[in-house]
């Protein structure tokens, strides 16, 4: 008879320890826009000088999202090796987003 209460005990253990758990991840939250706009891949290559840029903005390396500079022209998004060479030049002049 003991042997079936401790198991009835450790079950109910277990299933408070669950609960708990799913209430913590239930209420973690997460960073907001994240999938609007996230650079998966990056290129080397230069935007050429005929597209308007209008600005741009750093993004951080978090899975999936790699590090990148964002050009911005009008609708069009660019995702650009920060460690390209010609970053700073395109840089110049405009203005970050920070968001």
């Amino acid at each position: 008879m003991q042997c079936w209460s401790f198991k009835l005990a450790a079950l109910a253990a277990l299933l408070v320890l669950f609960g708990c758990l799913g209430d913590v991840s239930a209420n973690y939250r997460r960073p907001t826009r994240v999938g609007l706009l996230c650079c998966d891949q990056v290129s080397t290559a230069p935007i050429p000088r005929e597209i308007k840029l209008t600005g741009y903005k750093h993004q951080n390396a978090l899975a999936p999202c790699v590090e990148a500079i964002i050009f911005f022209a009008g609708e069009d998004k660019y995702c650009s090796d920060p460690k390209a060479r010609w970053i700073q030049r395109r840089q110049k002049g405009l203005p970050e987003f920070k968001n």
